[in-house]
């Protein structure tokens, strides 16, 4: 029976602890890629390599090929040029996991059968399969993601549930897995997609230095938001509103009343409203909801501060109000949050 896993939980996806020989990534690229989508996970693949070299363990880490259209350089959408290994064509042996990466060129190969061919005979030999970015169309196009949940970058996510509607698109995840297919968000999703399968393939204590050596943040889970909410609510066309939401990010325990914000933008509480309705498609009320959630939730991850104390400060003032909010808008308590996504919580786990 397939599974949907949409928060990116790994249950019975692991290989064993010590295999005889380096999984093998296969990352399949083409010109006008998004060069990040590349090079991301696979310095994400080979800093795990080393961190098993460096602490003298038995598993022999990845190796991880670039797998392209055509032999020599292929140039990203940046101008960057990359040196693949081999082509679809000439690529041999197994392949453990097969990621396709994301760019502006991948439109030019929605029609070209020979690859969309190529992957359907890839995704019925590999372990797993996966996209970054907006290499979800390709895997859409050649029929992989019908029947299944994905991702793709916020921006062509509308596109991506319009065109494959036999695909359940989920507009506003960092990364889904359904199955043995992964997707992902744009550019520095495939580096959370990357330590998720580092996850499953070597453990939480591997994951976490990696992230460490390579100071990113031990992976978002997969339902959080690709694009956080004060960086939405600072889209608002008018500078006061503007800063008025950056000064509410950094004071979540302040007075934020809408008679209190009104007077700090020098604006009427009626008016205020209707420029946050109309530029930002919420109330005032609703988006100082959003920025204390997200206040808390770093507070939660990143701190083991009580849960009175998190209250109080992100302006929710009490446990239990913080509670109630939680449930209502994230469906889970601070606690079992905490419990799921703090960086001790992954190392336990």
């Amino acid at each position: 029976m397939r599974t949907c896993t949409r928060t990116g939980q790994t249950a019975g996806m692991r290989r064993s602890a010590a295999p005889s020989s380096p999984v093998r990534i296969a990352l399949f690229a083409y010109p006008g890629i998004q060069g990040l989508d590349l090079s991301g996970p696979l310095e994400m693949f080979a800093r795990a390599t080393r961190v098993l070299r460096d602490e003298g363990r038995a598993h022999p880490g990845y190796q991880v090929q670039v797998v392209a259209t055509n032999s020599g350089p292929l140039a990203a959408s940046s101008g960057f040029r990359f040196l693949p290994d081999t082509t679809l064509r000439a690529l041999r042996g197994s392949v453990d996991t097969l990621l396709v990466v994301g760019g502006i060129g991948v439109d030019a190969l929605l029609g070209e059968r020979p690859i969309l061919d190529w992957l359907r005979r890839m995704a019925g030999r590999v372990r797993r399969i996966g996209s970054v970015c907006t290499g979800a169309f390709l895997l859409a196009e050649a029929g992989l993601l019908d029947g299944r949940a994905a991702t793709t970058h916020w921006s062509r996510a509308a596109e991506l549930a319009r065109r494959y509607p036999g695909a359940r698109v989920e507009e506003d995840r960092i990364w889904v897995r359904d199955g043995n297919v992964y997707t992902s968000a744009g550019v520095s999703a495939g580096i959370d997609l990357a330590l998720a399968l580092i996850e499953e393939d070597l453990g939480p204590e591997v994951a976490l230095a990696v992230a460490r050596a390579m100071v990113v943040y031990l992976r978002r889970p997969g339902d959080q938001s690709q694009y956080s909410a004060p960086l939405r609510l600072q889209a608002a066309q008018t500078p006061s509103v503007r800063e008025l939401v950056s000064w509410a990010t950094e004071h979540p325990a302040s007075d934020l009343s809408v008679p209190a914000l009104a007077r700090r933008a020098g604006k009427s509480p009626r008016h205020l409203t209707r420029i946050f309705r109309k530029e930002l498609g919420v109330a005032p009320a609703q988006a100082v909801e959003q920025l204390r959630v997200e206040a808390a939730r770093r507070a939660l991850q990143q701190s083991d501060a009580g849960l009175e104390d998190v209250a109080a400060r992100c302006g929710f003032g009490s446990a239990e109000v913080l509670r109630r909010t939680f449930l209502r808008t994230l469906h889970v308590t601070p606690s079992a949050y905490r419990a799921r996504f703090s960086p001790r919580a992954e190392v336990a786990s």
